[in-house]
């Protein structure tokens, strides 16, 4: 093939070599928290789920504020017109047996509820976090820890919260503690099984033999990758903190009997699910409400944060 050596007719010019242009990688800007926001709001059932996790969270803690619910309150129980008055546009919810307000019981039940479960929630990922990092990085640590784990862990957890219920008392903040105490050493395994898997790959052991201390390899080089494992497990301890809280004031231990609670309501108002069903059902949906969509939006959460699905 002949080529014209016309330089009108070409159409092409030299460029000059730019070597620090050349080294830059021609791609899309890649920001991780977006893809997950992405991720995440790509699923309708997410989204509607989120809303609704939002609605009951801002009920249960701004409406409290003005209705100062108390759950021992016998104001109106002579007054006749206002006992079991069922759900209609003045009282949403319906009242009680007291003339008390429903509706004002269950968002006050529900904060004590959430309030207690994002507390056990918070404290017991922060020591299993920390624990487990540590047990799984330390041999001498791993040795005594395992016959730790191996003695708690054959204790139903339910069976020493209701045992330390008992004996510190009633009460949110010894309720709390009863709750932590143990349920910290099952988020501490699991982290550090994960440390284990992690720490003996090629990029660590390279980065340890440079130098690196082993703390830094833990905060930089591990547990940043175990994002979605940490949500995931905090989307199932909000709601089974929620039963734990639930089934303890249904038993009626745990809070004291002044402390509104799903709970205590459900457990209070269990003689009322044949003649007035809805001081017993309603505080019932509320609590699966919230069970359910702090799951969902945990779950799809723990996904979006998987870098694999950001492909």
């Amino acid at each position: 093939m002949e080529v014209s050596n016309n330089n009108d007719n070409q159409g092409f010019s030299f460029v000059k070599i730019d070597r620090a242009e050349s080294e830059k990688i021609d791609a899309p800007a890649y920001s991780y928290w977006r893809s997950v926001a992405r991720k995440f709001f790509s699923s309708k059932v997410a989204i509607a789920m989120l809303v609704v996790m939002v609605a009951v969270l801002l009920m249960s803690f701004i409406q409290p504020l003005f209705s100062n619910f108390d759950l021992m309150d016998v104001t109106h129980i002579n007054d006749l017109s206002r006992r079991y008055n069922k759900p209609n546009a003045e009282f949403w919810f319906g009242t009680d047996d007291s003339g008390n307000s429903l509706f004002d019981a269950v968002w006050a039940g529900a904060k004590t509820s959430i309030s207690i479960s994002v507390l056990a929630t918070i404290i017991t990922t922060f020591l299993g976090v920390v624990i487990g990092a540590i047990w799984g990085s330390s041999k001498k640590f791993d040795r005594v820890m395992l016959e730790v784990y191996n003695v708690i862990s054959n204790v139903p957890t339910l069976l020493i919260v209701i045992v330390l219920s008992y004996s510190f008392g009633s009460g949110f903040w010894n309720l709390l503690f009863a709750m932590c105490v143990t349920s910290w050493i099952g988020t501490a395994y699991f982290i550090r099984v994960q440390v284990m898997i992690r720490r003996d790959q090629e990029y660590n052991l390279a980065s340890k033999t440079l130098g690196t201390p082993k703390m830094r390899l833990i905060t930089k080089n591990i547990l940043p990758y175990l994002t979605s494992v940490l949500v995931t497990d905090i989307s199932r301890s909000l709601p089974s903190f929620i039963s734990y809280e639930t089934f303890l004031s249904f038993l009626g231990v745990g809070l004291g009997a002044n402390v509104p609670s799903l709970g205590r309501l459900i457990s209070k108002y269990t003689t009322n699910m044949s003649n007035q069903p809805y001081l017993f059902w309603i505080p019932v949906a509320v609590l699966a409400t919230v069970s359910v969509s702090l799951y969902i939006v945990g779950q799809t959460l723990a996904d979006a944060t998987d870098p694999r699905t950001h492909m």
